[in-house]
């Protein structure tokens, strides 16, 4: 599970184009915590420290604890947005989180033990269909990856969502379907010795 990060928060006085451009100006980004049946709360974060988590590769799925007013506020991020050129961080929404809160968050998938794919071995390509998978979990039970063994993938093979043993509290948010995370792939050259040889099968 991913580990919760702290941010200290001040509470905005003034909102506005104006109020937010003064706030970045002086190192500061506006957010909003929004969710869990209370009005939102506006504020501003040190961009340094965002900028850092953002940097950490689990920002979007992680805890964070807003430290605002005296008060911890838990929440999860939900939108950043980036400047386009600088790629500074303009402004942040973060949803409330109940204790017991049921949450959608995109986790990324990680291959393992590649060395023991039969298919790898003998030249195959790993093409990843799907970099991260959409899970509904616990609140408090956020995976940090998935981790997906490749033991005695051949080449031909896919990797469907249902041979995935996900972590406790966390299941998929696409039920209609067995979709495919990956499949091993011959590589070009031995395609194309194939398709050769399929070719000068169908002539004869």
């Amino acid at each position: 599970m991913s580990d919760a990060l702290n941010l200290p928060a001040e509470l905005r006085e003034r909102a506005g184009k104006g109020a937010s451009r003064e706030l970045r100006r002086n190192g500061r980004v506006p957010a909003v915590i929004y969710g869990g049946n209370e009005e939102p709360t506006t504020i501003h974060v040190e961009e340094k420290l965002l900028y850092r988590q953002l940097m950490t590769g689990h920002f979007m799925n992680s805890i964070i604890m807003v430290e605002v007013d005296g008060k911890s506020l838990r929440t999860l991020p939900k939108d950043v947005a980036l400047h386009p050129v600088s790629g500074r961080p303009l402004h942040v929404d973060f949803l409330r989180l109940a204790r017991d809160a049921t949450i959608t968050v995109s986790v990324p998938v990680v291959f393992a033990n590649e060395e023991e794919s039969p298919g790898l071995k003998r030249g195959g390509v790993l093409n990843i269909v799907r970099h991260e998978l959409e899970l509904v979990c616990d609140a408090d039970k956020i995976p940090s990856e998935i981790v997906i063994d490749v033991t005695g993938v051949e080449v031909g093979d896919s990797i469907h969502i249902s041979a995935v043993s996900l972590p406790e509290g966390s299941v998929s948010a696409i039920t209609d379907r067995d979709f495919t995370i990956a499949t091993v792939v011959a590589p070009s050259a031995l395609r194309s010795d194939t398709d050769a040889a399929e070719a000068e099968a169908t002539e004869g």
